[in-house]
């Protein structure tokens, strides 16, 4: 391995001295499901849904405008390609995805917290793409770089989340062509943990590899995933030439791609679950395929972001039944393929961080496990339909996200589990205070939240009788407070800052 790769990965002299005098903060290990996965659709509903996908790409086909080499790759794999659509003859999409991998391992600059995407697994991303940001004392507003990495400090000090992001929130007071420097800056040297790349623009998913290459160096870069980054599908069926582009980089750089319909249900796709399954299937395969004719092995995830919209004000809506529905469905059509599946997150449509989005937050959430989704983006921090990151419902959620470690342990039911020993020492009539199986387990036993009040009235009142949101408060005070910046190897450090200020300086600002 090259020098710069052994440097980063081992961390040099300077770098552990600074990592020893570093305070650590624990995070969990992204979530290994031990229960079973819900499932609605029936083996003849799966092979109708499969079927038809197969008639909607062969039939109707998919556009790819303005993307000439796309058409031509297109063209010599076997579609039919007239002006910018693409019909793909039956069974050619779905054998372009079967070279696509199984699982991927993404590589954190701290190994110990690299992630399995695949398999039974569950990685836990937090919110990505709000312009505006809000919290109990500002309200709502832009987001700013400021708000940015205050973000990520939160997601790297939330025990439960084991991915620092991408566009926590989009940072308006930086120019829109180099704010994504300043943003993948940020999860390089303020966490720790595996972070997402930028898909704006293609050279900007290009900078993310570079920089990549200087954080962790070239040879490791070109021989493992360090990134999984988000490409939406312009539903219904357009592959839009700014994410194919990016999706194009990245596939090349073996970096890997979230390829996800972006669906309102009545109004980017049917308003009937099985038509959405059908159109999302359809989505989904055409690009992955696209991903494989690009590279062979290129590590790709089955993505599907569905909301139901509604019918009066054209309001998208979250934690509905339909929604759960599909999403139940998509992740049986996943597995099908064999492919790693997004889905899910802390969704609601609320203003505020409050009943409506405990409501809507937990069904989503809940949908997500059972559903069998491998990466949640969006696990914490979403408001308001998408528009805003909340720093109060970001702690809330990231909270929460320790219900779903421990619904996916399952049910033990080893000798200490079973608790006869206990059951014997207290016997009819007793308590389990004072038992010795009581005091051996206590610590471990139950999940327990480092936000919500469980106090007595009393003890509440006199503490001010603080709300869910006036805790949450508290709580982001607290861990703004306690951070601690990750040791990054000082010379990595320089030469990061070095790169984002050369690239800066060879555009003029834009704002559009």
């Amino acid at each position: 391995m090259a020098e710069a790769a052994r440097r980063t990965r081992g961390g040099g002299g300077a770098a552990r001295r600074a990592e020893r005098s570093a305070v650590s903060f624990e995070t969990a290990k992204f979530i290994e499901r031990r229960i079973p996965d819900f499932e609605v659709l029936s083996e003849e509903a799966l092979e109708i849904i499969e079927a038809n996908a197969e008639l909607v790409l062969e039939e109707i086909g998919v556009n790819f405008p303005e993307n000439p080499k796309a058409l031509e790759r297109w063209r010599e794999a076997g579609a039919d390609v007239q002006g910018d659509r693409v019909r793909i003859p039956r069974g050619l999409a779905r054998k372009l995805c079967a070279t696509a991998p199984s699982s991927y391992t993404q590589h954190a600059r701290n190994p110990e917290r690299n992630v399995v995407v695949g398999g039974r697994n569950l990685v836990l991303a937090p919110v990505y793409g709000p312009p505006f940001v809000r919290d109990a004392d500002g309200g709502r507003r832009y987001a700013t770089m400021e708000d940015f990495r205050n973000f990520v400090k939160l997601g790297y000090m939330s025990k439960w989340l084991h991915h620092s992001g991408g566009t926590v929130c989009e940072p308006t007071d930086v120019p829109v062509n180099k704010r994504h420097l300043d943003m993948l800056h940020a999860h390089m040297t303020l966490s720790d943990k595996p972070f997402m790349g930028s898909v704006t623009e293609p050279s900007r998913a290009q900078d993310s590899v570079d920089m990549c290459k200087v954080l962790f160096g070239a040879e490791f870069v070109a021989e493992n995933t360090v990134m999984t980054s988000l490409i939406n599908i312009n539903s219904p069926m357009t592959f839009d030439d700014v994410m194919m582009g990016a999706l194009e980089v990245y596939a090349a750089n073996n970096q890997a791609c979230i390829i996800s319909p972006f669906i309102v249900g009545g109004a980017m796709a049917p308003v009937s679950v099985a038509g959405t399954l059908t159109q999302v299937l359809a989505e989904v395969l055409a690009g992955i395929a696209y991903s494989q004719l690009i590279r062979k092995g290129a590590p790709v995830i089955f993505g599907a972001f569905v909301t139901s919209i509604d019918m009066n004000s054209g309001a998208p809506t979250f934690g509905t039944p339909e929604a759960s529905h599909i999403t139940y469905g998509a992740g049986q059509l996943a597995r099908r393929m064999g492919l790693p599946f997004r889905s899910a997150g802390s969704f609601c449509g609320s203003k505020l961080p409050d009943a409506q989005a405990a409501y809507e937050t937990s069904n989503s959430l809940n949908m997500g496990l059972l559903s069998g989704v491998n990466f949640m983006l969006h696990a914490c921090g979403w408001l308001e339909g998408g528009l805003v990151s909340s720093y109060e419902k970001f702690v809330m959620d990231a909270d929460q996200l320790g219900t779903l470690h421990h619904l996916a342990k399952g049910i033990e039911i080893d000798e200490t589990a079973q608790a006869l020993d206990a059951i014997r020492e207290v016997g009819p009539g007793g308590h389990y205070l004072g038992c010795a199986h009581t005091q051996a387990n206590f610590k471990s036993a139950f999940w327990k939240s480092d936000l919500l009040d469980y106090k007595p009235f009393e003890t509440w009142q006199d503490e001010g009788a603080r709300d869910t949101q006036a805790l949450a408060s508290l709580r982001v005070a607290k861990l703004l407070a306690d951070y601690r910046q990750p040791a990054l190897d000082p010379a990595v450090g320089e030469a990061l800052d070095a790169f984002v200020a050369k690239r800066k300086s060879d555009m003029p600002d834009a704002f559009a």
